[in-house]
């Protein structure tokens, strides 16, 4: 099974999972369709443990994520070379509110408050969270050359875009180290940016691979059918999976693994 898998020419090895942590900093403006209360220290770390076991290196934050990097910097203390840590810049998400900022200046500044948060000396991707408007940002704000200038600088190692449109992705592509896209079993407009991301030799984040729990109930089993689509494309690096459920986390390595090794046979 190939579970371990270059991120591009970055250099990283990333697993075919990687663990979204949203939900370890934030329970207001979400798109689940059930509630959830943030877990205590101990289930947080219970549940990176399992991570963990389960094979997973790669976790997902963001400053919009609530106190997300926060948690994540007290409980990675001494296991920092265990992780690849993608965060994100642009948005932030205040008094139960998101507002974005793509300015270069805003940019660094994020990047540096993410590095004392996650108490890391280097941050391992930083992705621009798009507000919806990919091609301006991509275009006009100057922020994929501030990570860039970062990257140089040896403070972040790759960087890419959380994109929201297919020609935003596009560009992404043809520009950065990575590129997070959504693509799952009722959403596939973005297959074009895997095309382009595999032809390119680029990182490829699924996003919403289980459509943020709201899965159709067309098969017998909604989560395998998804992850036998995201491993199916040749395209796709890793996807992230948000859980607080060790239990789900696990169910979920199970049917990643069984689709990595369909998609090894065709």
């Amino acid at each position: 099974m190939n579970w371990m898998r270059a991120l591009g020419d970055t250099g990283l090895q990333v697993s075919a999972l990687g663990l979204g942590t949203v939900k370890l900093g934030r329970d207001q403006g979400l798109k689940y369709p059930r509630g959830f209360t943030l877990p205590d220290e101990r289930s947080a770390a219970a549940l990176l443990a399992r991570a963990r076991a389960l094979g997973i290196n790669l976790l997902d934050t963001a400053p919009a994520y609530g106190s997300s990097e926060q948690r994540l910097g007290r409980l990675l203390r001494g296991q920092r070379e265990d992780w690849v840590i993608c965060s994100k810049v642009g948005e932030e998400f205040e008094q139960g509110q998101s507002h974005f900022d793509f300015s270069p200046r805003h940019t660094r500044r994020s990047v540096q408050r993410s590095l004392r948060r996650l108490d890391t000396e280097v941050l391992d991707i930083v992705l621009v969270h798009s507000d919806g408007d990919d091609l301006r940002i991509i275009e006009q704000a100057g922020t994929l050359q501030a990570l860039a200038e970062l990257k140089r600088e040896g403070l972040i190692r790759a960087f890419g875009m959380s994109t929201k449109t297919v020609a935003g992705g596009l560009s992404a592509a043809a520009c950065c180290d990575v590129v997070m896209l959504t693509y799952n079993l009722v959403q596939r407009e973005e297959a074009a940016v895997l095309d382009a991301c595999a032809a390119l030799g680029k990182g490829a984040f699924i996003k919403k691979a289980l459509a943020s729990g709201h899965l159709q109930r067309d098969s017998a089993d909604p989560v395998q059918a998804s992850m036998d689509l995201v491993f199916a494309h040749p395209g796709t690096t890793s996807a992230i999976v948000g859980t607080i459920d060790p239990a789900h986390l696990a169910a979920n390595v199970a049917a990643a693994g069984r689709a990595i090794d369909q998609a090894n046979i065709k």
